[in-house]
Order: structure tokens, then C-alpha cells, then sequence
């Protein structure tokens, strides 16, 4: 299956400032409210709405709304989406929310009372309701105090599947960002120096902790937060999938990164590379070799129609045939071959062994084939990649070298 040339590798590492194009140059970030609409329409029922806070991904889709760590509501209907800004958050509301109504009144009142008064304010006054399933009990309680039955329904999550161009261009831009942090880290290693047992930079021991804080610190010069999400190990952390400890980095074992960041609107960026400093050609090299086939295996079945579950039987299926195990809880292949990326940094579709669903054009996926040793270390690698018609697009590409370069 076809995939999109790829871009120049020295542009990608070297790539633009993610935030110098001016905002005008992307497409205004707005929700299709017609999934619910349809949604409504099939199950009979009079409107939707949903709960939560900023930590809600479902909300922040449906809102575009950053809003504050205390609940608010979102309501849809008779055609129409309304939202009950949060007291003092109501300018900022109107900036942000790509809806009809942003509604102040009765800010004091707790969020299901006030989705209750938007329901009311346009003609609805009972019937089914449909709203997620993690809508929380306070307002669930309220809504049906108000005479409304309750449906739950999964309408957004998969209407969330699915990105729109303008959602694109934000993955692009914060994934541009993710690069230029796993290049600078890059850039450090291949200035380590060997020194018995340990790696030196800049005048003193390299660990983990000073690599995870320069690529912070990229990240923030770019625009986008890490999220409390970069992941840097060494040799045995390396095989811990989310290891944000302190560790020495040490010559001939690999330094596993995973960057993560998340830009302003939401979206997240997800990259992983794999380097190691003075490498002996090992079992860190017999693994890479064995992860960039997967990889390759995995990108190659990326396409509209596929089922999720043949792309990481194919990722497995590679990794076996180099003699690494895909079948152990803490060994070899140990996790999926990747996951939707979107305004959750973890969402639909996934790309693994119950992954029964077809893949569809603007699915976005991570691609992240990988084997670990508890006793010896981790290889990984992980692009962000478009489903296309007939293959797909890298949102963003870096080269792979277990082998460190300044690429600047």
C-alpha cells in the first residue's frame, strides 16, 4: 500500500517553529455537530449533553473550550449546541466556542441544574436524553429531577475518530515541535562522551532527568507543554514504558525518548526514537534492526478499509521473525503497535490484537513497534501518521540512527 513520500529528513529534524506561521494561515478549529444530530434523530431523542471540566477530552472536542478545573456543561438541541460558560469564563467562552450560544445566566448553579435551563430555553422539556457514559452523577441526578430519561451514548468518541483538515494542521504543528525536542536531545548525545561507566556532557554526568529537562525546554520555546509526558530511560528504564525517574545515561545502552507534547488547542504530538552512545553492537542493535522491520511491516499496511489488528499482526509477525518474543507480559513485544492521537493522547482506533475495526481515511495513529529487556534496555520507534485512501501520511518525519547525530 502507497504510502506518501516522505519529507527530507534534514528538513524534518531541523523543522519550522510550529508557531511561526501566523493563525490566520490555519483553517478556523470548529466541531461537526451533524454526528449528534444524526445521532439524535436515529434513537429518538429530544438532545444531548455532556459534563465535565478541562480535563474532559469529549468536552474540549465539542467545545474548543479551555475552560477552568470546575464542571460546566455543553448541551445540543433542536439543532442547535449551547454552552454554559463557567463564572468569569464567559469572554473567553465566546472567544473559543464554535457553537450557537454561549449562555451566562445562572453561572452560580450547579452545571446539570443550568443544562436543565438550557433545554428549557429551547422548548425542551422532557424525553430521552442522550449523554456520555462517564457524565457525572450530580448532574445525571439533576437532569432526571428535571424529567429527563437518560441514554447514554458513544457518538462522540467516535465521531472523534475521525480528523477534520483543521485538525490535522494542529497535529502537524505540535508533532513539528515533538521533533525539534528529540532533536536537541539527539544533539546531546551525540556530544556525550564516553567516560568508564557513564556518559558526560556539557562538563558533568548525563542522566535522563537533564535530557527530559532540554527537551522540555524546547517544547516551551515552541509553543506546546510536555504534559507531563516525556518519557526518557536508559538501558533497564529503557524497558519501562513510561519511566520519568532519574537514571545515569551509560555508554552502549540504549536511551529510549517518547515526547509527547500537547499544543494549544489540545491536540498532542507523539514521537519516539532510540539512540545509543558508544553502542558495542549488541543486543541493542540485533533489537533495532528487528523494530525498524516492524515498523516498516506496520506503515506498510497503513491504508482505509484494513482492519486495525492486521497492522499489528504484521508488526508482530516481523518482530518474531527476527527472534523476539511477542507474546510476554515484561519481555520482547509487550504492548500494541500504536493508537489513535488526537485531542486524547490515547484514543480510537487501536492498533492492536482486538483492534477489530477497519481503519478510515483521518483516522490518526501512532505507529510504535518496540521489544524490551527488564535486564538490559528498550528499543522503540514511534511516528504519527494520516490513514489515507490508499496508505498514509507521516504528520511529521525524523531520521532513524541507533546512533546519534547534531542534525542542526
Amino acid at each position: 500500500m502507497a504510502p506518501r513520500p516522505d519529507a527530507d529528513p534534514t528538513d524534518a529534524a531541523a523543522g519550522a517553529d510550529p508557531e511561526s506561521a501566523p493563525d490566520s494561515d490555519l483553517d478556523a478549529l470548529a466541531t461537526d455537530y451533524g454526528s449528534l444530530a444524526a445521532e439524535l434523530d436515529a434513537r429518538g431523542a429530544v438532545g444531548f449533553v455532556a459534563v465535565g471540566d478541562r480535563f474532559d477530552d469529549d468536552l474540549r472536542y465539542l467545545t474548543r473550550f479551555s475552560g477552568p478545573d470546575r464542571a460546566y456543561a455543553f448541551v445540543f438541541a433542536a439543532g442547535e449546541a449551547t454552552l454554559c460558560a463557567p463564572a468569569l469564563f464567559d469572554d473567553q467562552a465566546r472567544r473559543e466556542f464554535p457553537g450557537g450560544t454561549v449562555r451566562t445566566a445562572d453561572q452560580g448553579a450547579p452545571a446539570g441544574v443550568r443544562a436543565a435551563a438550557a433545554l428549557d430555553a429551547r422548548g425542551v422539556d422532557g424525553g430521552t436524553l442522550l449523554v456520555p457514559q462517564g457524565i457525572p452523577h450530580d448532574a445525571a441526578v439533576r437532569l432526571e429531577n428535571a424529567g429527563f430519561d437518560l441514554e447514554s451514548t458513544a457518538a462522540v468518541r467516535e465521531a472523534r475518530r475521525v480528523k477534520a483538515d483543521a485538525e490535522l494542521d494542529r497535529l502537524r504543528r505540535v508533532q513539528r515541535a515533538a521533533l525539534r525536542g528529540v532533536a536537541r536531545a539527539e544533539a546531546i548525545l551525540a556530544a556525550g562522551e564516553a567516560d568508564g561507566d557513564r556518559v558526560t556532557w556539557n562538563g558533568g554526568p548525563l542522566s535522563t532527568e537533564r535530557l527530559r529537562r532540554q527537551v522540555n525546554g524546547v517544547l516551551a520555546a515552541h509553543g506546546v507543554r510536555d504534559a507531563g509526558n516525556t518519557v526518557v530511560g536508559c538501558g533497564p528504564t529503557a524497558a519501562d514504558l513510561h519511566f520519568t525517574g532519574l537514571d545515569a545515561v551509560r555508554p552502549g545502552e540504549t536511551v529510549l525518548l517518547d515526547v509527547s507534547p500537547r499544543g494549544p488547542d489540545g491536540y498532542y504530538g507523539d514521537v519516539t526514537r532510540t539512540f545509543a552512545v558508544d553502542s558495542g553492537g549488541g543486543w541493542e542493535r540485533r533489537a533495532y534492526v528487528a523494530v525498524e522491520a516492524a515498523r516498516e511491516a506496520a506503515l506498510d499496511e497503513l491504508a482505509a478499509g484494513v482492519p486495525a489488528s492486521t497492522v499489528h499482526e504484521e508488526a508482530a509477525a516481523e518482530l518474531a521473525a527476527h527472534g523476539f518474543r511477542v507474546d510476554g507480559a515484561d519481555r520482547g513485544f509487550v504492548h500494541s503497535t500504536g493508537h489513535g492521537v488526537g485531542v486524547s493522547l490515547h484514543e480510537a482506533p487501536s492498533l492492536s490484537t482486538s483492534g477489530s475495526d477497519e481503519l478510515e481515511a483521518g483516522n490518526v495513529v501512532t505507529v510504535e513497534p518496540g521489544v524490551y529487556d527488564p535486564e538490559t534496555g528498550g528499543v522503540r520507534l514511534e511516528d504519527l501518521a494520516v490513514v489515507t485512501d490508499d496508505g498514509y501520511e507521516l504528520l511529521g518525519e525524523y531520521p532513524r540512527s541507533l546512533v546519534p547525530h547534531d542534525r542542526g
